[in-house]
């Protein structure tokens, strides 16, 4: 095969190298295009004066053995650190542990406080809410409701841009079985006879020292070994296709230089399934082009504060359910990797979720620095004034958002692929439109290497996202990802 027959591969995230890196072990040549000046997509590791931080940090942690042998193949086993697993949720000044554990627990909250919880939980058990359709009616009916205000519904808000009382109730059935906050907390009130098993959170996992964005430059670089080519900062602005043929035949793209037609025999597709939908030429159908624009996303900022070390935490990052603050998470990156940050200083990155194009998102980075120290001082994580220098990273469309319409726009667009231009294989997170981790990306990318390589049948939407938590220990289940809650669709 030709290399001008060979496979492009729109975007250099997990999903497009492993795509890459794959199909050239079989011998497939392939090109790949980044329109970002980086590969890595949001496992991509930024740097900044010195300083790197990771979009939304990323534990190496996966039950697929493949990708485990995958993540070591392209790093030596010296680059990868062992680190313990740390998270803990900050509610109205107190540190909760998490899981939680029924001590610290009713330390923060008090006896009054962990009674009252105890008799709500009671109350919703007798009287469960009339309407279970959505998130905080499923929720509340099945712990009470001053357990779901604390632990589910400010985290809830921020997370996705609306009240929990407007997300679907699908997800909460999902994701809230064993492990979960509110049954962590139920089972620290209740006697020994009542409680039910918790299984444990991993306490360790991988990390490469530099961050994640370590392995995928270095992946890039193995691809360019092997003979395929990674260039950035260029646009797939079109996929062509022959309607009669029922293929794409070619790929056209766009950079500083100008734009240019390629040949491909394959398509491989990690850029969002709406612009993929949107490249098409001739255009797809309209009730496609209509399923693909009503997809949404959720994007996402990180605010990176460098403070002195005194001001470091053991966590990898805290949750901030606390309703007086804007930011969701805190990161720690010292934490991470001591090779993320400076002797003597380390880095806390504030993360925000928002909209793209929305107040947040827009305002200047300076406004952003300071509204990010003034809430980090707030919370007493920092003192006043010792913050020494921020810097702020936008990252579009981080998450997919799954309303009510969502499943339905997929299928159209899915079933329209599959009978018009079956060479475009669609994979990773938002080419699939798929909330999953990068390890889920990764396995649905090795499948679509295999049948373009050797004509297998994998049937990648099968690869399901797990139910139960990600780093949850269930040595009888297997599964790489998790699913995310459905929520109202634009009226």
């Amino acid at each position: 095969m030709g290399d001008g027959d060979g496979t492009v591969i729109i975007g250099a995230g997990p999903a497009g190298l492993t795509a890459a890196y794959e199909l050239l072990r079989h011998g497939e040549p392939v090109r790949v295009y980044e329109a970002d000046d980086v590969v890595g997509g949001i496992s991509r590791t930024v740097e900044r004066d010195g300083w790197r931080f990771d979009i939304g940090g990323h534990r190496f942690f996966t039950k697929v053995s493949r990708v485990e042998d995958f993540w070591h193949e392209i790093l030596p086993d010296e680059d990868f650190l062992l680190r313990p697993r740390m998270s803990r949720i900050y509610y109205r000044g107190a540190l909760f542990d998490y899981p939680l554990s029924a001590g610290n627990a009713l330390r923060n909250l008090g006896l009054l406080e962990a009674a009252r919880c105890l008799g709500s939980y009671g109350r919703a058990r007798l009287r469960p809410p009339k309407d279970q359709s959505h998130f905080e009616g499923w929720v509340s009916a099945r712990f009470g409701w001053r357990l779901y205000s604390i632990f589910f519904k400010t985290y809830t808000a921020k997370v996705w841009g609306m009240p929990a009382d407007r997300l679907q109730a699908d997800w909460a059935a999902q994701r809230i079985k064993n492990l979960s906050l509110a049954t962590a907390m139920r089972n620290a009130l209740l006697p020994r006879r009542n409680r039910t098993d918790v299984t444990s959170l991993i306490e360790e996992f991988q990390y490469p020292k530099h961050g994640p964005g370590m392995m995928w430059e270095r992946c890039a670089e193995e691809v360019a070994k092997r003979g395929g080519t990674v260039r950035t900062g260029v646009w797939v602005t079109e996929v062509q296709r022959d309607p009669a043929a029922r293929r794409a035949t070619a790929v056209t793209v766009a950079d500083a230089g100008g734009a240019r037609t390629e040949p491909a025999a394959h398509v491989i597709s990690s850029m969002p399934i709406s612009a993929l939908v949107g490249a098409m030429r001739p255009e797809a159908p309209p009730e496609v082009r209509a399923a693909a624009d009503d997809l949404r996303y959720r994007d996402f900022l990180t605010v990176a504060l460098v403070v002195p070390e005194e001001f470091s935490f053991p966590d990898n990052w805290i949750y901030v359910h606390d309703p007086a603050a804007r930011v969701g998470r805190i990161q720690n990156f010292g934490s991470w990797s001591p090779y993320l940050v400076k002797d003597g200083r380390t880095c806390l990155g504030l993360e925000y979720f928002v909209f793209e194009g929305d107040e947040m998102w827009r305002t200047p980075d300076a406004e952003l620095i300071a509204f990010a120290t003034a809430e980090l001082e707030r919370l007493g994580l920092v003192k006043p004034g010792c913050v020494e220098a921020g810097y702020v990273v936008r990252m579009p469309k981080a998450y997919p958002v799954y309303d009510e319409r969502y499943q339905r726009n997929v299928d159209v667009i899915r079933d329209w692929l599959a009978a018009n231009v079956p060479n475009v294989h669609p994979v990773g997170r938002n080419g699939m439109h798929r909330y999953n981790n990068a390890d889920h990306s990764m396995l649905t990318a090795m499948l679509t290497a295999e049948n373009i390589a050797h004509g297998a049948e994998h049937d990648v939407w099968t690869v399901n996202v797990e139910q139960d938590y990600h780093e949850q220990r269930s040595p009888s289940r297997h599964g790489t990802g998790r699913d995310a809650p459905v929520v109202p669709a634009r009226r």
